[in-house]
């Protein structure tokens, strides 16, 4: 196992997940509902992990991968991004499944997480690769798959983090 296998496996996952509420009958709300919290715990477990987990090490080990500068401005910019995806998912708890304000709440949503991941794809999870030892990665995979298996079936609270402050403490 390998954390930035996970984490790319995952982002599939989430990918899939949009499609099919992309695809899904409109005047199914109830489905439509269901896919949505599912989805919803999906991210936020997911970005919760990445923050316990994969973030801290990666502002301690990192460099700048891809076309970021540090392995800070990585983590900021990351920290940044989940709490727009956190804003869009509370938009669309304050819609009615199916609605077209909905709709767009969910798009919006999904372009905030699809910038997200391209991103960390392209810098996080390379720098990381480059930094990291096998077994740290490993270990970290074990760590975010127990901590995402024992949250999954009701999620975790969404709590937006001030990305400076995030880097600050990993720092120390």
């Amino acid at each position: 196992m390998d954390v930035t296998e996970v984490i790319l496996h995952q982002h599939a996952e989430q990918r899939r997940m949009f499609a099919m509420i992309e695809e899904w009958p409109r005047d199914d709300e109830a489905g439509l509902d269901a896919l949505w919290k599912r989805l919803e715990i999906l991210l936020e477990v997911h970005a919760d992990a990445e923050e316990r987990f994969f973030y801290p090490e990666l502002v301690r080990l990192g460099t700048g991968g891809g076309d970021a500068p540090s392995a800070q401005e990585e983590v900021e910019d990351a920290i940044k991004d989940h709490n727009e995806i956190r804003d869009g998912i509370r938009a669309v708890r304050r819609c009615e499944a199916g609605s077209d304000k909905w709709y767009a709440a969910v798009l919006e949503t999904n372009v905030a997480n699809s910038d997200h991941m391209a991103e960390e794809e392209r810098q996080d999870l390379t720098d990381f690769r480059h930094h990291a030892s096998l077994t740290l990665r490993h270990d970290l995979a074990v760590q975010f798959l127990r901590y995402e298996s024992q949250h999954w079936a009701r999620g975790v609270k969404p709590v937006d983090k001030d990305p400076e402050e995030f880097v600050e403490e990993h720092e120390a």
